[in-house]
């Protein structure tokens, strides 16, 4: 189901980038306005890619520290070393070498797959025991109360961010088959194998070690993660290894992405300093540990990402089509946008009691049925004319 919706997240966006042409800046500009549009999915986008790098620089701190045989907690100091040099040595690489990574991404992840499916072949003989473990852990609730939905909601606010930014995917589309072919394979057959692995990989771990369990009911993805790859005994030292240089491509990718952001909004400012200090920023947000929590991320970047695709998604059906950059803001889309954020984090605001588990879903849900009515009561602007040249 997860899967699923990432396809639904990802299609509209790529196929207006395939009938335009044209970016995610340009195209939003007519569901959020010519101005609207600077902030939402703009600078937006940007402060959510500087998350996604302290993300990736956490993720291969831990790796590494892992491999060498050391603990960050009890290892401090090093860990930040360990981030700081991470972290800005793939901001400055994502500055001035994306085309290196563009390369090496075509087939780097094919390495990681291999260990998480070597992963969940290792744990496969506790995934038995898992329910009985997640009860224990979790004081008698059962494993599909906990589980229900989490792998849906976790799943979306993953790739929302990223699905929005399918119309720039899209540009380099032939047709409409392609986006199609594109997001099944690309996105939807992807999680599937890639996240059907983990979650054994995982779900196996946690039956045979409680420790794990425990770590799996406090929703600490990354320890969960860290810990399931040390049960594969002998292998496990090697693909430490192997995840931390999996880390390279995406951790590059999401500062120059935030840099990419900032400086198509804000043009003037020196592209390799903004990436630099994106970097810099992911980097503390790493250290600290802001960046593993990411059951709180995920659910945030669903809340944000998932309005703006079903304001876009709306936008599209109700025009037939891209409608062209509206004048100013489109307070149709900016107010329909912030419905389906309120919707997306009932949970945080209410302190959980009235958090339901599919949150990114009906997020996108209601802000597209919130545009609707909007732009039907007059409230989008109109058009701007363009140039042929534009």
């Amino acid at each position: 189901m997860g899967a699923m919706f990432c396809l639904v997240i990802y299609y509209v966006p790529a196929k207006l980038g395939m009938k335009t042409g044209m970016p995610l800046y340009v195209v939003a500009s007519s569901t959020f306005g010519t101005h609207g549009g600077i902030i939402i999915p703009g600078l937006l986008m940007g402060i959510v890619q500087i998350f996604w790098h302290a993300v990736f620089t956490t993720s291969a701190a831990g790796f590494f520290m892992q491999a060498i045989g050391t603990d960050p907690a009890e290892n401090v100091a090093l860990y930040w070393v360990v981030c700081a040099v991470w972290g800005l040595i793939m901001a400055f690489v994502g500055a001035i070498g994306i085309g290196l990574l563009g390369s090496l991404s075509s087939w780097l992840p094919i390495f990681p797959l291999v260990f998480i499916i070597l992963a969940a072949i290792a744990n496969r003989s506790g995934l038995g025991n898992f329910g009985a473990a997640m009860e224990g852990a979790t004081g008698g609730v059962s494993a599909m109360s906990v589980a229900m939905f989490a792998a849906l909601a976790a799943t979306a606010g993953f790739f929302a961010s990223a699905g929005v930014a399918g119309t720039d995917f899209g540009m380099n589309s032939r047709n409409e088959k392609d986006v199609a072919l594109g997001g099944f394979v690309g996105v939807t057959l992807a999680a599937l194998v890639a996240g059907i692995f983990a979650l054994i990989a995982i779900a196996g771990a946690a039956g045979k070690n409680a420790e794990i369990a425990a770590l799996v009911a406090d929703g600490n993805a990354f320890g969960a993660f860290f810990e399931s790859i040390k049960e594969m005994g002998g292998l496990s030292k090697i693909s430490s290894w192997i995840f931390v240089i999996a880390c390279i491509c995406p951790t590059g990718f999401c500062a120059f992405l935030a840099a990419n952001a900032f400086s198509t909004m804000l043009p003037k400012l020196p592209r390799v300093g903004m990436t630099l200090v994106a970097g810099g920023v992911g980097v503390v947000l790493a250290a600290t540990g802001v960046a593993s929590n990411l059951v709180g991320f995920f659910l945030m970047v669903g809340a944000a990402f998932g309005p703006i695709a079903g304001v876009m998604l709306a936008d599209f059906v109700r025009h037939g089509g891209w409608a062209g950059p509206r004048k100013g803001i489109n307070w149709a889309g900016y107010i329909a946008w912030a419905i389906g954020l309120l919707m997306g984090l009932l949970g945080p605001i209410t302190g959980g009691k009235f958090g339901y588990g599919l949150e990114p879903l009906v997020a996108m849900v209601v802000a597209a049925a919130a545009y609707f009515v909007l732009a039907g009561m007059g409230l989008e602007p109109e058009v701007v004319e363009m140039d042929q040249g534009e």
